[in-house]
């Protein structure tokens, strides 16, 4: 009987379940990607509620809404600048019921309208929300930082 049981499961499928910690770094990643596939700012912002609000260290105040961000990033892609590559260092995510709060260091390179390219690192902290079966972004922060010399 033992032996048909480990045969069993040695055998069976894996199922591979993915939490809230791993639907939320996915979705992050999917905005990532869009962007980097110079996608239209409807599909990179299709996970962002329309609440939204942001913190940047491009804008003196607050974001508020999807659509001036929509419309931000649009004036952003017809200038030139390009993200060409995005990864997300020390991801932590504290979901609390249907809130989930991701905090990452970014670590980006962005092709100038100028065509260089330059590193952009940040601390990153988003804020999102399961509605329906999937998760909105409701809020982030992205405090940019300048790497120590050496």
């Amino acid at each position: 009987m033992k032996r048909r049981f480990l045969i069993f499961l040695v055998l069976a499928p894996v199922v591979v379940w993915a939490g809230p910690a791993e639907e939320v770094i996915a979705v992050t990643k999917a905005q990532w990607a869009a962007e980097m596939a110079g996608a239209d700012s409807d599909v990179v912002m299709k996970d962002v509620a329309n609440d939204y609000t942001e913190f940047n260290a491009a804008t003196p105040t607050r974001i508020d809404g999807r659509a001036l961000n929509s419309r931000l990033y649009a004036a952003d892609m017809q200038a030139g600048g390009d993200l060409v590559a995005a990864e997300m260092a020390n991801p932590k995510v504290q979901v609390y019921g249907d809130t989930a709060i991701l905090t990452y260091n970014f670590l980006g390179k962005f092709k100038t309208p100028e065509k260089t390219v330059e590193n952009f690192f940040a601390k990153s902290t988003r804020v999102y929300v399961k509605q329906g079966s999937g998760w909105k972004l409701v809020h982030a922060n992205f405090a940019s930082l300048t790497p120590p010399e050496n």
